[in-house]
């Protein structure tokens, strides 16, 4: 689940997208409003939009000559669902590979190269940073449990500090040994905190589905 409320020009997009229970988007989207309270106080629904948010890989991303990138490619991340400057990266290492098997214009660049170069670098670039949110989100987006433990982690200053460098520098921070052997138990401690201290889970139309998509 996530909410926002960005001011515009002349008008707020107040909003939600959620990973499971797709049907209650709309009990979703009243509660984000109702929380924004004053801050739109009079302001009336000039229009509603909904769209799918692609967050796995396409199972082929390149076909013959023609090469998938950005939202098409499924390159939008877990837990954040950050997708813009990953759909700028891609584009940019997909036209610079492409360019360059052409030799000047000379040839036509074929799908294994392409796969093998503009993929490839891609995947060893980035490849890591998908795989660490992937797993984050199974974690910590599960139940209500495991949303309790994952503020709790927030606490945490070496959380942050690793958050912010990741958001920053799009890849996986932190790398040192004892503050990470630390942040597994606090991990574990907060686990245990949360599924103590968190109310049920609210039953919802489509529980088998929603798991599948985290």
């Amino acid at each position: 689940f996530y909410g926002w409320v960005f001011p515009k020009y002349d008008h707020v997009g107040v909003g939600t997208g959620t990973v499971v229970n797709r049907p209650a988007i709309k009990q979703y989207q009243k509660a984000i409003r109702d929380r924004a309270g004053e801050k739109i106080a009079g302001g009336k629904i000039i229009k509603v939009e909904a769209h799918p948010i692609p967050e796995h890989y396409r199972p082929r991303r390149v076909n013959g000559r023609m090469a998938l990138v950005g939202d098409a490619a499924g390159y939008v991340t877990k837990c954040s669902g950050e997708g813009i400057y990953f759909a700028a990266k891609s584009g940019r290492m997909a036209a610079e590979a492409i360019v360059k098997l052409m030799e000047g214009g000379k040839r036509l660049p074929t799908q294994e190269e392409i796969e093998r170069t503009y993929i490839a670098d891609y995947d060893k670039l980035y490849g890591p940073t998908y795989t660490v949110l992937d797993i984050l989100q199974k974690v910590f987006y599960s139940n209500n449990g495991a949303r309790e433990a994952f503020v709790e982690l927030c606490n945490s200053k070496y959380v942050q500090q690793v958050t912010f460098d990741s958001y920053l520098y799009k890849k996986v921070q932190g790398n040192n040994p004892l503050d990470d052997l630390k942040l597994l138990g606090e991990t574990i401690g907060c686990l245990i905190k949360g599924y103590s201290i968190a109310k049920p889970d609210a039953e919802f139309s489509n529980p088998v589905e929603s798991m599948k998509r985290l």
